[in-house]
């Protein structure tokens, strides 16, 4: 995981990636953006799961997907962008993650493709979520 040290969701531990760029595909972009966050460079990635996040005082939707990366180049390092630690799987700070992570990160580690939606208050609190295992993205 990474330390989000700026921008949107800074001071929260997070997954890396980032917007699409024009011509990109969705799996470029996030062999591209983890190459810029953590230095390291992605072998094997699996799409696992999407996500819609909607900030209901804005009306800001965007929708994120989800990968599983689990061959990588290189060691992580820190960048302008995120600092990066590794976490045991049972001891992941969510404290100090989105608090979406909760309800979806033990479907990804487990292996389990999902879909689902959170919308969440001015505070980032959730007030809606609905989430749901599926066969295939």
């Amino acid at each position: 995981m990474g330390m989000k040290k700026r921008g949107f969701g800074a001071g929260r531990w997070n997954g890396f990636g980032g917007k699409v760029k024009d011509g990109e595909t969705i799996e470029e972009s996030v062999i591209r953006e983890t190459k810029e966050e953590a230095g390291i460079e992605i072998k094997k990635l699996e799409k696992i799961g999407v996500l819609n996040f909607l900030f209901d005082q804005t009306g800001e939707e965007i929708e994120v997907h989800m990968f599983y990366c689990k061959e990588f180049l290189g060691e992580p390092v820190e960048t302008e962008e995120m600092k990066p630690e590794w976490f045991p799987a049972d001891a992941l700070p969510y404290d100090s993650m989105w608090p979406d992570d909760k309800f979806w990160m033990p479907l990804l580690l487990g292996g389990k493709k999902f879909k689902g939606k959170f919308v969440f208050d001015k505070d980032t609190n959730i007030i809606e979520h609905e989430l749901n295992i599926v066969e295939k993205i």
